[in-house]
């Protein structure tokens, strides 16, 4: 037993330090350089300001870039992602429940496809051909698809996973009295998966708000620039201002780090129970 304790202490100790190791140092330095001026900043120091602090200035100066671009970039992240977890959440919640409630012969290839959409990378080329030729490419729905396309594989493993664990009996309830496959799934099953839908709308939202590749991809253009492709203001081929590019890192990672801290432990919880009952 006190060998236990002993490597359970030891075991936690090194987490935290390989925690603030990897995550907390790293944000420390952003902070640090982001207030700095673009001299000492391009000097790379893990070190407080020596010139002092340049907060208000290198703020406005990443807000006033290029005509406001952050600011668009915001609107058009914050419109990409509601947008994008709003139909994963509805997609794949219906998606997992028809897989989890009617088996049919169809149904160990459907669940192949689901992992497949978890393994396979996507093909950036044929992907764009595909768009061009539907209209999509260059627009903002277009890459909603993408994103859904790219995630939904994960909504629907989490949401089958929990809806496993509710009896059929209230489906057959809900039939009796007279409700049908919308109407029993809307008002009977959608209330029960509150607390995994919670947990994949922050995990979504974080990863597509967060998404450079695929806005880097299909969206291409200032006007359509999410907050991720703005770290491009502030690099030449030369040059980078290094305090300005921290300052813009800062201002687009605050956001979801105050919602993963606020809601961590609901996004635990949403994740165990459905692993636990499944």
């Amino acid at each position: 037993m006190r060998a236990q304790r002993i490597l359970k202490v030891v075991s936690g100790v090194v987490g935290i330090v390989v925690t603030f190791g990897l995550f907390v140092v790293p944000f420390i330095f952003i902070a640090l350089t982001a207030v700095k001026s673009r001299a000492e900043a391009g000097l790379l120091e893990f070190s407080l300001p020596r010139e002092g602090y340049f907060f208000m200035e290198n703020l406005t100066q990443v807000i006033e870039a290029r005509e406001f671009m952050l600011v668009r970039a915001f609107w058009n992240s914050t419109v990409l992602t509601a947008a994008s977890v709003a139909l994963m959440v509805i997609a794949g919640a219906m998606i997992a429940f028809v897989l989890q409630r009617r088996k049919s012969r169809w149904t160990g290839l459907i669940n192949a496809l689901v992992l497949a959409g978890l393994i396979i990378p996507p093909a950036v080329v044929p992907t764009i051909w595909v768009m061009q030729g539907l209209g999509l490419f260059k627009t903002l729905h277009g890459l909603i698809f993408i994103e859904v396309a790219f995630g939904i594989a994960f909504c629907i493993l989490l949401f089958r996973a929990f809806i496993a664990t509710i009896p059929r009996e209230l489906d057959e309830a809900a039939v009796i009295d007279g409700a049908g496959p919308i109407r029993l799934f809307f008002q009977v099953i959608f209330p029960l998966l509150r607390s995994v839908i919670f947990t994949v709308v922050i995990l979504q939202s974080i990863f597509v708000f967060n998404d450079f590749q695929n806005p880097l991809y299909f969206l291409p253009g200032d006007q359509n620039a999410t907050v991720q492709l703005t770290l491009f203001n502030f690099q030449s081929q030369f040059l980078t201002a290094f305090n300005l590019l921290f300052m813009n890192i800062l201002i687009i990672t605050i956001p979801m780090l105050v919602l993963f801290l606020f809601f961590n432990k609901r996004i635990v919880e949403g994740m165990t129970a459905g692993a636990v009952k499944g």
